[in-house]
């Protein structure tokens, strides 16, 4: 071995911190595995490197039943600077690679949760791989947006789930369908939320297509649903922006079970909420005329809220519970969808498509400020003031 390969050791030593000596003992036993697979190579045998010269040395073994060493000779093969130069430049890439991954492990251990930006370097049907500029991140294809499309060069936001540090590929594994990615995405717009004014009691999901997040204030003068949205919806835009237009609804959150269960079925209006705390279920009541946008697209609406509350949601119309025969444009039977299962009970009736354009057009209730509703109240009041008059 030349003294221009114990350089670069020294260099890498300094440079990268991979210590000199570990190199030299990997190399030391892959130059075993080497000289084993050459021509008339002992079963046995060890290599020794000298630290100063480089001098590489073959020892060829005899070992008796205990594995003590009986016999030794030198048996370095005449060619074996070669195979050595080889065998070095591929542990040293190894050991830079590993030496990599620990460093970046000691930088991220313990961030998982935290919200990262990274440049979008490969993606296909399998995973999408993310430069964070320190690091590289592993974007799985079952943690992606459904039908997101990430393009080489796209500049997104990720959670971190895990940090690893043993085991092949980007130590670092993110997120952009997780539930807690929400979280993290309105804490960079919300301030109340980093202060602790206010904050967020729970969060369901259906990535890619809508989720509900109930909000709480720690601060009486704070309205939370408010500071969520934004001066005209401009926090929560962002929020979506990022999410590639998934809807977000932001309901508050009530400690009375029954009104956080009206609350999250927004925007339908529910005229009773019966509990069944023991086996954890709701029976509602809505207007005849709002069955369907309780219910929402394909059951959603219900599905989410029954995520949000974590009970199983029993919803029928005002009819229904009367005992009166429905209309014939209505739904026959009442819906029942579990917070467990994320499924809607058989018999439960599918929205129609009128529901669903009603439940794509019905103003989100998380974009009402208080301001905007004190316009709508002034307004009324003028009207009236001019009809008296």
């Amino acid at each position: 071995m030349d003294y221009n390969l114990m350089d670069a050791l020294d260099l890498l030593e300094q440079e990268k911190g991979v210590p000199r000596d570990t190199i030299l003992e990997a190399l030391a036993n892959a130059l075993v595995s080497a000289y084993k697979r050459t021509p008339g190579a002992a079963e046995e045998a060890r290599v020794t490197i000298d630290a100063d010269t480089g001098e590489i040395s073959v020892y060829g073994q005899v070992l008796d039943e205990e594995g003590n060493v009986v016999e030794e000779w030198e048996d370095t093969p005449d060619d074996f600077g070669r195979i050595a130069a080889q065998t070095a430049k591929q542990v040293i890439l190894s050991r830079l690679r590993d030496a990599k991954r620990e460093q970046v492990f000691d930088l991220y251990e313990g961030r998982e949760g935290d919200l990262v930006t990274g440049l979008v370097q490969q993606s296909d049907h399998r995973f999408a791989i993310l430069d964070l500029g320190d690091a590289e991140a592993m974007l799985p294809g079952s943690e992606k947006i459904p039908f997101e499309r990430l393009e080489r060069g796209n500049r997104v936001k990720a959670l971190i789930i895990e940090v690893r540090g043993e085991g092949k590929g980007a130590p670092i594994v993110v997120s952009r369908s997780h539930p807690e990615f929400i979280r993290a995405l309105f804490a960079l717009e919300v301030p109340e939320l980093v202060d602790g004014d206010i904050e967020i009691k729970a969060i369901a999901r259906e990535a890619g297509h809508r989720t509900k997040i109930a909000v709480a204030s720690n601060d009486p003068s704070v309205d939370p649903v408010g500071a969520c949205v934004g001066a005209r919806g401009t926090r929560v835009r962002q929020v979506v922006t990022e999410l590639k237009g998934e809807k977000v609804d932001i309901v508050e959150w009530d400690d009375n079970t029954e009104a956080f269960i009206a609350e999250a079925l927004s925007p339908a209006r529910v005229i009773a909420v019966r509990l069944d705390d023991e086996e954890m279920t709701a029976e509602v009541v809505v207007p005849d005329h709002q069955l369907s946008l309780a219910i929402g697209k394909e059951g959603q609406n219900a599905r989410l809220a029954a995520k949000l509350s974590g009970y199983r949601i029993d919803i029928k119309s005002e009819s229904q519970d009367l005992g009166i025969e429905p209309e014939e444009d209505e739904p026959e039977e009442a819906v029942a969808v579990d917070a467990d299962t994320d499924t809607v009970a058989e018999g439960g009736a599918a929205p129609a498509e009128e529901a669903a354009d009603a439940s794509e057009e019905a103003p989100e209730a998380a974009e009402d400020t208080a301001e905007e509703v004190q316009d709508e109240e002034d307004a009324v009041a003028d009207d009236a003031a001019s009809e008296e008059e």
